[in-house]
């Protein structure tokens, strides 16, 4: 940006600005923008199986075609370009580059060289996510992710992905969210591969991060360059009453079980003591093994944050809510919250994406300052906003143009919370808005639009939308006006 530009804005208060290096991008994830389910030697994933399981997803909508992009990646990224995206934060499908797992499928590789030739030529960082969910049905079949060995199968896929992109590919995660892949595909059965077993959520959960720690590990061995981290989903939780013990423990309880699970583990070598406390009796016998927490917790250089909503928690008593979440986990519903099952939300009235989340910017900047206080400040890691976007019912134009102001500000308002958590001393370098396209929104189907670009699914025409072209100014001046 030029100097006398910023030195402008930065003397507006209706403007903030970012650093010249800042990484402003987008991302998308395999199963819900490729399609191709069946081209090029790919095989089924979990999600394969589970959207095509009666009553499972919206209107029984599957990935089958999603956005295409497996076919239109050029025309994708050459929008991408258009929009002025510094890095394009993409996941593989472990089913398309090994089908069972275990063995190479070279159509597969090639896809993803290809995407990445694309980018570099179109001066866009490609940024890879190993793994956003699409388990090989093959791995499910053998027991998934609560089977130890599927973590070690996952070290051996990150050497695959490295001979062949990692001279090309800098940037590197490991995992996408794991307490959705563990807790939502194994807990409550909303995502796949839908079980409802807390306890193979726990063991799923736990492997998962074996999984990271191990790639990480041997990642590192064999290029010591590389920039190596995971994203982790976090949610804002408060007390609906911050003077009612049961509420207050109801937030104590899925922070913990949500936020400190996973970051504890990977920065400081131990699941929180409290939460191992409240999910007592569900961790089965000899699951953690020696030395498995040292490996989880292998030194990283990124952590990606994911953040979309806060919620208020209302709880009973402390002392009678290990009985309450063992009466709720028995007779109720499957839920995701392992040990905490009796928690409940709170609505504080404010608007709401078509999620039903709440819109929270301010819990944004309190959370990147947190992580900054409480784990990559003292590490030395960085932080970026690898996902942050909203769901809204958009309504196209005769010319399929949306003018989503709600969208825009959304994000606006949240570039802004990331500003301030950088002013207040938080070490963020980049945000990527989600999503670059509509797409396919897991148990949601099409039904939930989260890109800055529409997507006609009946012609698969990409129409950028009004907060597309708002982005492509901030990325391209580094300015949030």
């Amino acid at each position: 940006m030029n100097p006398s530009v910023a030195a402008e804005v930065a003397s507006s208060p209706s403007t903030v600005a970012f650093p010249a290096d800042f990484l402003f991008g987008s991302a998308t994830a395999a199963y819900q923008v490729e399609g191709a389910v069946a081209e090029g030697g790919r095989g089924p994933s979990v999600w394969d199986t589970f959207s095509h399981t009666p009553g499972k997803v919206h209107e029984g909508e599957t990935g089958d075609v999603a956005c295409d992009h497996f076919h239109r990646f050029r025309e994708d990224v050459a929008l991408m370009k258009r929009l002025n995206l510094k890095v394009y934060r993409f996941s593989v499908s472990w089913s398309r580059v090994m089908p069972d797992g275990e063995t190479v499928n070279p159509q597969g590789l090639k896809f993803y060289s290809d995407l990445v030739d694309e980018l570099l030529a179109a001066g866009i960082l490609p940024w890879l996510t190993q793994y956003h969910w699409d388990l090989p049905q093959a791995l499910e079949d053998q027991g998934g992710w609560a089977n130890r060995r599927t973590a070690e199968l996952f070290a051996e896929y990150a050497v695959v992905l490295h001979k062949a992109l990692g001279g090309r590919v800098r940037h590197w995660t490991t995992l996408n969210e794991p307490w959705c892949a563990a807790f939502l595909g194994y807990a409550n059965g909303h995502h796949a591969p839908g079980r409802t077993s807390p306890e193979d959520s726990l063991a799923a959960a736990h492997h998962l991060l074996l999984g990271h720690g191990l790639a990480v590990a041997e990642l590192r061995r064999r290029d010591p360059e590389l920039e190596l981290g995971l994203t982790l989903n976090f949610t804002d939780y408060r007390p609906a009453d911050p003077e009612a013990p049961g509420d207050v423990d109801a937030a104590r309880r899925l922070d913990g079980s949500f936020n400190r699970f996973f970051a504890s583990a990977i920065f400081h070598g131990a699941y929180p003591e409290d939460v191992l406390e409240d999910q007592h009796g569900l961790w089965r016998e000899g699951l953690v093994q020696p030395g498995d927490l040292e490996i989880i917790s292998t030194p990283i250089d990124v952590l990606g944050v994911n953040f979309y909503t806060g919620e208020l928690l209302t709880g009973v008593e402390p002392e009678q809510a290990s009985a309450a979440a063992a009466a709720a986990r028995a007779g109720g519903a499957p839920n995701p919250n392992v040990g905490s099952e009796h928690v409940a939300s709170v609505s504080r009235g404010l608007p709401a994406t078509s999620m039903g989340w709440e819109v929270f910017p301010q819990g944004l900047k309190d959370l990147l300052m947190r992580l900054h206080r409480e784990y990559t400040g003292p590490a030395g890691v960085a932080l970026y906003v690898t996902e942050n976007g909203a769901a809204y019912p958009d309504q196209p134009d005769a010319q399929d143009f949306v003018q989503d102001d709600d969208r825009l500000s959304y994000i606006r308002e949240h570039l802004r919370a990331v500003r301030d958590a950088m002013d207040a001393g938080a070490d963020v370098r980049g945000y990527f808005v989600w999503s670059l396209l509509d797409n396919f929104e897991w148990a949601f189907g099409y039904d939930r639009r989260f890109g800055i670009v529409r997507v006609d699914y009946d012609t698969l025409q990409r129409t950028p939308k009004a907060s597309a072209h708002w982005y492509a100014q901030v990325a391209a001046t580094g300015v949030v006006d």
